[in-house]
């Protein structure tokens, strides 16, 4: 599976670099993610729990980053194991150009599964993917942007019912 997008993200492209590689902006950013560790330098480990079409899984994986140009562009890899689901894995290339009101953010993604996930059928995990990658790239922009409405409070519930307040990192970095 291949897609390529882009998103505008009303921050410079040094607050979209750092929170890129901040591994507490990838685990909330990751669909599914339970746990994140590591380091921009060392790479992450991470653990998603996922539902795709009948077959759901705990995958245990790592994430890469590479050709890392400081503020301008970097290359996302990460291989989970699911068991007897089978893996996943896949990367993306990041690119991060300044725009008026902010830093448009391109990314061109490929997915690959195997095990009892290929058997679902290419329509199935390609539109998985496709809705796996938006809401990864609309979870960092929210993260990143914070709050839409102009409310500095505004706060949003997690899977596990936690409230959290949005845009924590914009705040911390500003």
């Amino acid at each position: 599976m291949h897609m390529t997008d882009s998103r505008t993200i009303a921050a410079s492209p040094d607050m979209v670099w750092a929170a890129i590689l901040d591994p507490e902006v990838l685990k909330q950013c990751v669909p599914g993610c339970t746990e994140m560790s590591g380091n921009a330098d060392d790479g992450f480990e991470a653990t998603v729990v996922q539902k795709v079409g009948p077959v759901k899984a705990t995958f245990k994986g790592t994430v890469t980053l590479s050709d890392m140009v400081p503020g301008q562009s970097l290359t996302l890899s990460g291989e989970g194991k699911g068991g007897a689901a089978g893996f996943a894995k896949g990367g993306a290339d990041v690119k991060l150009v300044e725009v008026e009101g902010g830093t448009e953010l391109h990314y061109d993604v490929d997915a690959k599964v195997g095990g009892k996930l290929a058997q679902l059928g290419s329509r199935i995990i390609d539109g998985f993917a496709k809705k796996m990658a938006d809401q990864f790239f609309s979870n960092f922009q929210q993260v990143v942007e914070g709050p839409q409405d102009g409310d500095e409070d505004a706060a949003a519930t997690d899977a596990e019912g936690v409230e959290k307040k949005k845009g924590w990192f914009k705040k911390l970095v500003s």
